[in-house]
């Protein structure tokens, strides 16, 4: 009778310790996605400047001219 209690307490500390290897889990895919979104967000945003700073000085892609046009700043 008493082998069996001690089963019983020793499967509820095991789901206690999954619970927590699970938030574990979770806490580190966040971590990267949110290092992912901020990496590829730096790429974007210099992208964009690059962009901006072209239209700017009137140069094109294939190095023709443009117009002078004004980009906002954030």
């Amino acid at each position: 009778m008493l082998a069996n209690i001690r089963k019983l307490g020793r499967k509820t500390a095991d789901r206690g310790a999954t619970a927590v290897e699970y938030g574990l889990m979770v806490a580190a895919i966040a971590a990267i996605i949110v290092g992912l979104v901020f990496g590829i967000g730096t790429l974007i945003q210099g992208a964009f400047q690059d962009t901006c700073s072209r239209l700017e000085t009137g140069q094109s892609a294939n190095n023709g001219t443009g117009g002078g046009t004004t980009c906002a700043t954030p």
